[in-house]
């Protein structure tokens, strides 16, 4: 699914592009982020066809597909891709829309670390793997924090880039809970990088959004990457 791209709304800027002029970070249009990403009358092809796309695959590869090890492997298939994408199906906005206010004036940053996700790289649908952490500063009602992690699961439940999944997470924390700032980072390791192409196993992809007070206060930015890192 490609990403639908608009300008970012008014309001301060952030810094300065290489020839002096003011910008700042596109965003994504809330569409694609706060709403599921498939409708329940979706056309698809039937479960016959999907299962048929995968015995026209293993045939390609060269193996016999009436061999008995093969035989439920088409609808095995099926199954693992219905539970690993389950996220087109899922509502983002949903998982974030319960709050409380009990706060007792709580007005630094709440943040989750080390949230690990597993997800598929859309260009050849290869998984990828890692931790998620997300802070963001209520403006006086929080969220629940495994509400967060079912954010991260729901995104990561597609067909994904790295870079597309942190901005998905950002975009849709700060729009429905509209905080003060919110700040993702994910690192993971791509095996369509680590056991084909080339073949760099251990390498770790780092990718980090920020909105808000974070994007606007290094030094929020700073203590935010102290905290993902202390203790380790």
């Amino acid at each position: 699914m490609d990403a639908l791209i608009k300008p970012l709304r008014t309001g301060k800027p952030d810094g300065k592009s290489a020839d002096g002029k003011e910008f700042r970070p596109a965003e994504l249009d809330p569409a694609e982020f706060l709403a599921a990403a498939v409708k329940p009358d979706h056309p698809r092809p039937s479960r016959g066809e999907a299962e048929q796309a995968v015995k026209t695959l293993l045939a390609y590869i060269g193996e016999d597909i009436s061999r008995e090890g093969l035989l439920d492997t088409p609808r095995r298939v099926v199954e693992a891709y219905d539970e690993l994408f389950q996220g087109y199906h899922q509502c983002p906005a949903e998982v974030l829309n319960r709050t409380f206010g009990e706060t007792a004036g709580y007005d630094d940053f709440v943040l989750i670390r080390d949230m690990s996700f597993t997800s598929h790289c859309e260009h050849h649908v290869m998984p990828f793997y890692g931790k998620a952490h997300i802070a963001y500063t209520p403006v006086e009602r929080v969220v629940g924090l495994s509400k967060l992690a079912r954010l991260v699961d729901i995104f990561a439940h597609r067909l994904q880039t790295q870079e597309h999944l942190t901005a998905q997470i950002a975009a849709a924390v700060d729009e429905v809970l509209k905080p003060r700032g919110v700040a993702v980072m994910i690192e993971a390791e791509h095996t369509c990088m680590s056991v084909r192409g080339i073949g760099k196993q251990g390498a770790m992809t780092f990718t980090s959004r920020f909105t808000g007070m974070f994007r606007d206060n290094p030094a929020e930015q700073a203590r935010f990457m102290s905290m993902i890192r202390g203790g380790r």
